[in-house]
């Protein structure tokens, strides 16, 4: 049966910013114990029992979670105004059936007899009686579907677009939280217990259909870290369905692709990404995971070179850098390989000194490193998905 989300788990989740592909472990902060208080007393810097402005801005998930909770207006956050204001934003989603309408939507099909799931948030320009693209978006290893749109802000780029946007659950020890997908030769749980994450996709499109109007040549996919190596999985082994990826922050962890179409790729890392390398290997992972429990890392150079050759692009790319828009110690490369199959190429941004982060958003941790601002990772993802539908043979 499921259990009613809990914006509590999510919170610490964010907090501890678990969204590397590594093997997972449970979170060992006393399961037992009171999770609100725990989630507090790590955003509570200097242990002074309240939290300060500064504090709550380390998090973006709090700077979110937390508007308006300052009932007193003494510029503080109490425990007591950060309890009430998390419970009071806690959200039920109970699973639906039948066709989808605008909003947020939790949906359940079966994939070798076990029960998966996903959320699926349907935009404000939603209509029925129009096909409408879909964007499935994959959590990092150990996180969520609600970590992935706290982390991603898809949700309001899907508002302003007009795409429907898709969030699998991944599988783990628990129902909710310390998730992961086997994207192939990653990650975790789901690469141990060999779960069947592609099955998951095809079930959830073929159910997404079923309750949706959606445009069958535009549908692709993005993720972070084993999000992004799931991308990777699902572009190879379901190029009929998925027109395009936008990987971020994690590259192909299989040796070679084998996709049946071409599928176009917009690849974005940052060249400091201490825990997915971006010239491969194994990366300094979550604290206290010992070095052998590491993935190895394939380069990014590995992912870009696979498709290239997939999918008959130019060997040599054009190279374009950027606005440095933003003057934060950070440039942005872009590299694209063109003129492939049906019109595919594989493109790479490439961010120097950029860390585990989604461009244009404020990382939820500063172990993940720096977050460029001089782009927008889901307005340049949108433009090239909308250039890349799938073609016909």
């Amino acid at each position: 049966m499921l259990r009613k989300f809990n914006v509590v788990k999510l919170l610490v989740i964010a907090l501890v910013a678990i969204v590397v592909a590594i093997p997972v472990r449970r979170w060992t902060l006393a399961q037992d114990g009171n999770r609100l208080n725990q989630a507090f007393s790590r955003a509570d810097a200097n242990g002074d029992g309240q939290l300060s402005p500064d504090e709550i801005s380390r998090f973006a998930v709090l700077k979110n979670r937390l508007q308006g909770a300052d009932r007193d207006d003494d510029g503080f956050v109490s425990f007591d105004e950060f309890e009430r204001q998390i419970v009071s934003s806690l959200t039920t989603l109970k699973p639906s059936s039948g066709k989808l309408s605008v909003g947020d939507h939790l949906r359940v099909v079966k994939v070798d007899e076990m029960e998966r799931r996903y959320l699926v948030h349907v935009p404000k320009l939603y209509n029925p009686d129009r096909p409408t693209p879909v964007v499935l978006a994959f959590h990092g290893g150990g996180g969520n579907p609600e970590s992935m749109i706290e982390l991603s802000g898809l949700n309001e780029k899907s508002d302003d677009a007009g795409f429907i946007v898709v969030y699998p659950y991944g599988s783990g020890q628990e129902t909710d939280r310390g998730l992961t997908f086997n994207g192939g030769e990653c990650c975790g749980y789901a690469k141990t217990h060999q779960i069947d994450d592609v099955g998951l996709v095809s079930a959830l499109l073929d159910d997404l259909q079923e309750a949706a109007n959606i445009d069958k040549n535009r549908v692709y996919a993005t993720g972070i870290s084993n999000g992004a190596i799931m991308s990777y999985f699902v572009a190879s082994e379901l190029s009929d369905r998925i027109a395009a990826i936008a990987p971020v922050g994690g590259p192909m962890m299989t040796e070679t692709c084998q996709p049946k179409r071409p599928v176009s790729v917009i690849h974005f890392h940052g060249t400091g990404d201490e825990l997915a390398p971006f010239h491969g290997g194994r990366g300094k992972g979550s604290p206290g995971v010992p070095a052998f429990l590491r993935p190895e890392f394939k380069s990014v150079d590995h992912s870009i070179q696979n498709w290239v050759k997939a999918n008959g692009c130019d060997r040599k790319p054009t190279v374009e850098t950027l606005p440095d828009k933003a003057q934060d110690g950070m440039r942005v490369t872009r590299k694209v390989w063109g003129h492939g199959k049906n019109g595919s190429e594989v493109a790479l941004i490439e961010i120097e000194n950029g860390g585990h982060t989604w461009p244009g958003r404020e990382p939820i941790s500063e172990i993940l490193g720096r977050a460029t601002m001089d782009i927008s990772a889901n307005d340049l993802m949108w433009e090239f998905f909308k250039r890349h539908p799938q073609k016909n043979d």
